[in-house]
């Protein structure tokens, strides 16, 4: 269900705010493999996590593309 709400949020936004968000999940992700590789990561889980909302961000923007054809 919590995959669903933010979805449905990630719609809601624009183009424009999809893309900064893509941008900031990028970072996140960085960070996160940066983190692992210096072994001060505790939860391995988050970058998984943050993959998945990555594909969700661009498979939102992707449709929103292709709706503006």
């Amino acid at each position: 269900m919590k995959t669903n709400k933010y979805v449905s949020e990630l719609k809601n936004k624009t183009v424009a705010e999809l893309n900064n968000e893509l941008v900031a999940a990028k970072k996140e992700l960085f960070n996160l493999r940066f983190q692992n590789a210096t072994n001060q990561l505790d939860n391995t889980g988050r970058i998984k996590e943050v993959r998945k909302n990555i594909a969700r961000i661009q498979t939102v923007i992707t449709e929103k593309a292709n709706v503006a054809e």
